[in-house]
């Protein structure tokens, strides 16, 4: 569970920026809102903004994170350490994280700063039992362990490189818990739509679990029913098998079939999906690409919910109906009891702005600034918002920022005078 990040020099994000996902002061919705320590945190977050204005570059810079981390151990003697940083940046401005989250009902907090040489400082913290204390923090070289991890530390410091996180050197050679539970937080419970290329195939995945699991075909059969698609059932094969020349397509030529099922390649996966409308059935290449997407997306979205995993979305509504969108919004926050899954999505769907359904706090902006940073801010943190206001208005009227303006639209027609 995400409580706040903070990003500084990637891509068009130049100066500091801050996304927090605890609650305000603010009484809405507050049957919807995580409890944890004292304190709130929601369940979800948009993020609203112009084309070019930011929204990707804040997704792929927690995305970029979590790459580092999960790569870090693989630097080799003399690699340098990927980064993006802003095109206005002075050369050598490092780039920076900060994140605090939620494991295993105990706090955590992580940052890092580096540049193409090297990690200038790294830290990871922990609240156990409410308190701060320290499990390493580093400088350049130097690293400095709390007093619990110290032992375990010092004994893999030989493994530490400037271009190398201690995060992951810690997970991989360590037997210390913490380091390994928050490096599989990064690994495993922050999901990102759009899939990384390293990421397996969603649509893969689905067809297993529908295959494998008819409670998970149940659930999907009624969800479609719910958006008015009258599906029967959802026939399903997902299986591995030899490759034999009898399964090429006849144009392709013998010697060809014969190079291919004689080289390593032994075995294929067979993968089909139809969907049984109970007069007809259709395969699902010859469905639309919203019916497509919701196969791709509801299995791991289900996963996601079960398991208090955090979904990071780019453009939610792509290819899908505003009412379906929706019905995924709700069932992530309705979908399990307790759960503490997370949903942040960026968007450009006005209808989702819109206070009867969502908190100040969980509207959030990206608008670039006069020397071509991306700033972000909440619809919380501004002046005078009313709660029954009409934010799709306020939004279209320019008043909370992060809309083009077009100052000199074309004439039409496009002919000169």
């Amino acid at each position: 569970m995400i409580l706040e990040y903070t990003c500084e020099n990637y891509k068009s994000i130049k100066e500091k920026v801050t996304f927090s996902m605890l609650a305000s002061k603010d009484s809405s919705f507050e049957n919807l809102l995580i409890p944890f320590n004292g304190i709130f945190i929601n369940k979800m977050a948009s993020i609203y903004g112009a084309n070019g204005s930011g929204k990707t570059s804040f997704i792929e810079s927690l995305s970029f994170l979590r790459m580092l981390i999960c790569k870090s151990n693989n630097h080799q003697p003399g690699d340098k350490i990927r980064q993006f940083p802003h095109k206005l940046s002075l050369q050598e401005t490092p780039t920076s994280y900060m994140i605090q989250f939620v494991i295993e009902n105990v706090r955590y907090a992580y940052g890092l700063s580096y540049t193409t040489e090297h990690i200038i400082s790294e830290y990871l913290y922990y609240f156990p039992n409410g308190k701060q204390a320290k499990i390493f923090d580093r400088n350049l070289e130097t690293l400095t362990f709390g007093e619990r991890f110290k032992r375990e530390f010092e004994a893999i410091l030989n493994f530490s490189k400037p271009n190398k996180l201690f995060l992951s050197v810690s997970a991989n050679y360590s037997s210390v818990k913490e380091a390994e539970i928050v490096f599989l937080f990064f690994k495993e419970d922050l999901i990102f739509y759009p899939l990384a290329p390293e990421v397996n195939n969603w649509l893969e995945y689905s067809i297993e679990r529908l295959t494998n699991e008819p409670y998970i075909k149940s659930l999907f059969v009624k969800f479609m029913n719910s958006i008015e698609c009258p599906v029967k059932n959802i026939n399903t094969t997902f299986e591995t098998a030899k490759i034999t020349p009898e399964m090429f397509p006849t144009n392709i030529p013998t010697p060809i079939k014969e190079l291919i099922t004689g080289a390593n390649l032994q075995e294929a996966r067979i993968i089909e999906a139809k969907l049984d409308y109970g007069t007809f059935s259709v395969d699902l290449n010859e469905e639309s690409k919203g019916i497509q997407k919701l196969f791709e997306v509801f299995c791991p979205i289900i996963d996601i919910v079960l398991k208090d995993k955090i979904l990071i979305w780019d453009e939610i509504e792509t290819s899908l109906h505003p009412l379906i969108v929706n019905e995924i919004l709700r069932f992530v926050l309705h979908g399990k009891k307790d759960s503490m899954s997370q949903l942040i999505f960026t968007t450009h769907d006005t209808n989702l702005l819109d206070l009867t359904r969502f908190r100040r706090d969980q509207i959030w902006f990206t608008q670039l600034t006069p020397s071509r940073s991306s700033d972000l801010y909440s619809l919380a943190e501004l002046k005078n918002v009313r709660k029954d206001e009409n934010i799709s208005k306020g939004y279209f009227s320019g008043k909370y920022g992060a809309i083009p303006f077009i100052h000199n639209p074309l004439k039409f027609p496009l002919e000169e005078e």
